[in-house]
């Protein structure tokens, strides 16, 4: 080994004499592969240990899992939740009020009061451009308040007990629930000081649009006086608990959670990530910011999101680990921000945006968006000054007096790692491309480890063949070391890093901070080598090095695994529109760049090296190779299932005269990936060809078909029509025009009366020459110009009564015949028993890694 650290080689023979032994390659990438999977997993999956009610009076004023446990078991065990139901308006409303009821007993009455209200609300907003409305939507709500305060400022804690279709929701989000009722039963009981009053939010209609959110907030009697939120969601099954968004403006609170979080899990990036709408679901968080103004921490479980919205997410699916973790985080930070000095005014706190991360779980970091600017700035300016300063001291020792060309092919060098990073970063994602093309995209749902086939071992094969490249090349033309080219590669690489990071911070990216500290790593490894070649002439160089880039790879790492582990599920259920092959390789890349730059080139220190690399590209093709194989299939029963949304559906088509011209019945079938044809030849074998949806979009709003959500309206090209008997329904749709009057020569106002399912989609379309001035629904549509056909959506709650709306229209002068079209799509989320023995064969005849959520709808449409 002497003479791999020969300071003093022949530029003649400079490769020849410093390289390594080929058979300690592996070991180097065996050593990294070595610290991700000793590290980076157990650190992720890391949980404390469940506390047992029996030892309970060991853990005074502590989270006691155990209890949260059983009452999820209780809570669970009711079943399905939709809102409006009996299992969620009767028997989960009496199991919160009998838990309340137990928690009131054991509270110390000398300190604290406990209210409890159950509220029903009505009312009406905008959200994901659809005018949403609601009646009688249900809430139980508690407010602990120490004795005799005079505060008028609140502390919000919310989660919701209601779940989708045919889910029990044990993750989404009863476990949330259960942590709530615990911090609540610990706070009551505890003689620890409490400043201001807490309000618990049992939301019980969140998955139905985020509605009891909207009705608490802008209705009851204690909203006004919430300053502060701590919202409590789900999308896996759960794990530990992201914190994903803050504020807004608020840095105050991000202190509190650094302070308190005793198992901290939060990034800037997946707040940034969240808010640019690159995850496809929303929660109660929106509601309370957007109309009422409260700051807050969202926080949501994400392990294992496969079972999401499934009926999978049951109390034996839960990580066990979830209780114990939460409940540890929630009870401190509501403790903290329940006695925040900053609670009785928040808004002379909003001081601007903030920057947080944690490190592997293990700490939290977090300041304020200018300290993150000028941090980012100060470092990067850093390690451009010492690479500069580096390059120059190489120099010296390598241009044996003329240091002109040493500085000509540095700068070479950084154009050749600008063409490699570009190079790296291309293949990777033409390999998403050619994997798309193939028709076998997300062929990595339940085969996560093909992704590092795909994704990484592209960037590790040109991130360590750009340097190998120039190496061979230039090797007998060369005045530079072996090793000073390694170091320079790295060096230009930093100096890449440093650039955009400086960039990103320009363009008030908080995220910035990602690439900051791959910077600030390399930079304290430049600056202890130059101090060590100071003190002795033994070469440590790559040494130190390699142990300064541990941490980052740690970091990075991380994030990666974090990443893919969120967002590969998610995958399942963005749409057949959705690119995930891009969106996972895009970020394959970002994180790659940061530590691969560092590490790869070193890989030339090696004998072989070439050969070596050259691995990393066969293990690409392979692993393409497998997912054009039954490898790369992507679903597997029970665990990680394809879904589809199956709805058995009655559409009726009216003409302008009031008469039916069409009346057809059938499965509507929604795939809801990116795999929309995977069951052509089987279950599906006898849907309509595509030009069925083609001739029913020409001539129908929205295809005639009745879209729940309007998401779907960007999926209708994968929809697919199975002719079939007509479903039975409980309730027939009953649309009926009370009255048609002028408001003016050229307004007219139409009354309606609706009968139909406790969920309805109601679609208008006014015709040429025709606008819709007003209307009963949220303005918001009208108000900002909506593109038309409009989107209203409407829940009722226990409630029959039927649903009145009215329509105003301003048409032109010259104007005859109806004004607009008006369909009704009407929704039976619940009624399983009224299912023909047809839609139940059409059911059970996917297969078992198929996941169809079902109901029965009606679309009818007239015009007025």
């Amino acid at each position: 080994m002497k003479e791999s650290f020969d300071v003093n080689p022949d530029p003649e023979g400079f490769v020849k004499s410093k390289k390594i032994n080929w058979y300690w390659s592996p070991v180097f990438c065996v050593f990294w592969f070595v610290l991700f999977y000793a590290v980076v997993i157990p650190s992720f999956f890391s949980y404390p240990e469940t506390k047992l009610i029996r030892d309970e009076r060991h853990h005074p004023d502590e989270f006691i899992g155990e209890r949260a446990q059983l009452q999820l078991l209780g809570l669970s065990s009711i079943g399905v939740k939709l809102s409006g139901t009996v299992e969620n308006e009767v028997y989960a409303i009496q199991f919160l009020l009998n838990e309340i009821e137990k928690i009131k007993s054991t509270s110390r009455h000398e300190l604290y009061d406990i209210e409890v209200d159950v509220q029903y609300s009505s009312g009406d907003f905008e959200l994901w451009g659809m005018a949403t409305s609601y009646h009688n939507v249900s809430n139980v709500i508690v407010k602990l308040s120490p004795k005799n305060t005079r505060s008028k400022s609140y502390l919000l804690i919310n989660s919701h007990f209601d779940s989708e279709v045919a889910s029990p929701a044990a993750a989404d989000a009863g476990v949330m629930i259960v942590v709530m009722l615990e911090v609540l039963r610990v706070i009551s009981s505890s003689e620890k000081e409490l400043k201001n009053p807490i309000v618990f939010l049992f939301n019980g209609a969140e998955e139905s649009n985020l509605l009891a959110a909207h009705g608490f907030i802008t209705q009851h009697k204690w909203a006004p006086y919430c300053k502060a939120l701590i919202n409590l969601d789900s999308t896996g099954s759960g794990g530990k608990e992201v914190l994903f968004q803050t504020g807004p403006n608020h840095p105050w609170l991000i202190k509190y959670y650094k302070k308190s979080a005793r198992h901290p899990f939060a990034t800037t990036l997946a707040e940034e990530l969240f808010q640019n709408n690159f995850v496809p679901s929303d929660t109660d968080f929106r509601i309370f910011r957007d109309h009422g103004g409260v700051p807050g921490l969202d926080m949501a479980h994400a392990l294992n999101g496969y079972i999401y919205h499934t009926k999978y997410d049951n109390f034996h699916n839960l990580e066990r680990g979830t209780y114990q973790t939460t409940g540890d985080n929630v009870l401190a930070l509501t403790w903290a921000l329940a006695n925040a000095e900053e609670l009785t005014n928040p808004e002379v706190h909003a001081e601007g945006h903030v920057v947080f991360y944690d490190f592997l779980g293990w700490f939290m970091l977090a300041y304020t968006k200018t300290t993150g600017t000028i941090i980012n700035v100060g470092i990067s300016c850093c390690a451009i000054i010492f690479i500069f300063l580096s390059v120059f001291l190489m120099s010296g020792k390598d241009s044996k007096g003329d240091a002109q060309p040493f500085y000509i092919q540095f700068f070479v060098i950084i154009i050749c790692q600008l063409i490699t990073v570009g190079v790296a970063a291309g293949s990777t994602i033409l390999v998403a491309v050619i994997i798309d093309a193939l028709s076998i995209t997300q062929s990595w749902y339940s085969a996560t480890w093909l992704i590092f086939g795909f994704y990484f071992c592209p960037m590790f094969f040109v991130m360590s063949m750009g340097p190998g490249l120039y190496i061979r090349w230039t090797k007998n033309k060369n005045s530079m070391h072996l090793d000073n080219i390694i170091i320079c590669f790295m060096h230009a690489h930093c100096l890449i890093l440093a650039v955009i990071c400086m960039v990103m911070t320009g363009l008030g990216i908080r995220s910035s901070f990602f690439v900051m500290l791959a910077v600030f790593f390399y930079t304290i490894s430049i600056i202890i080598n130059m101090s060590l070649s100071k003190m002795t002439k033994r070469d440590y160089y790559f040494v130190i090095h390699c142990i300064c880039q541990i941490m980052p790879f740690w970091f990075y790492t991380y994030m990666a695994f974090v990443f893919l582990t969120f967002f590969i599920p998610m995958q399942g259920r963005d749409g057949p529109t959705n690119k995930p092959e891009l969106l996972l390789s895009v970020f394959c890349v970002i994180c790659s760049l940061h530590f691969a730059g560092f590490i790869m080139p070193i890989l030339n220190k090696f004998k072989k090296s070439e050969a070596i690399t050259s691995i990393f590209a066969v293990l690409c093709v392979l692993f393409v190779i497998l997912a054009a194989t039954p490898v790369g299939f992507p679903y597997i029963k029970d665990v990680h299932p394809q879904r589809f949304y199956v709805l058995h559906t009655e559409r009726i088509i009216h003409d302008n005269s009031g008469m039916v011209i069409k009346n057809d019945t059938g499965f509507y079938v929604q795939p809801v990936d990116t795999r929309p044809y995977s069951l052509d030849d089987t279950t599906l074998a006898n849907a309509l060809p595509q030009s069925w949806t083609d001739e029913e979009c020409a001539t129908e709003m929205f295809c005639g078909l009745p879209l729940y959500s309007s998401r779907w309206r960007n999926w209708i090209n994968s929809t697919k029509w199975v002719p079939a008997r007509p479903p039975h329904f409980v309730i027939a749709t009953e649309l009926k025009l009370l009255s048609k009057t002028y408001q003016g020569p050229t307004k007219l106002l139409y009354q309606f009366s609706l009968k139909a399912a406790d969920r309805v989609v109601i679609y208008i379309e006014p015709h040429a020459g025709n606008k819709i001035v007003n209307w009963s629904f949220n303005r918001v549509p009208l108000d900002e110009g909506f593109e038309t056909p409009y989107f209203a959506y409407h829940v009722y709650s226990m409630d029959e009564t039927p649903f009145r709306f009215w329509i105003e229209v301003e048409r032109d002068a010259i104007l005859t015949g109806p004004s607009f079209r008006l369909g009704i799509g009407a929704h039976l989320l619940y009624h399983t028993h009224t299912y023909t023995t047809e839609f139940k064969d059409f059911l059970t005849s996917f297969p078992d890694w198929a996941y169809p959520t079902h109901w029965v709808a009606a679309y009818e449409s007239w015009h007025f």
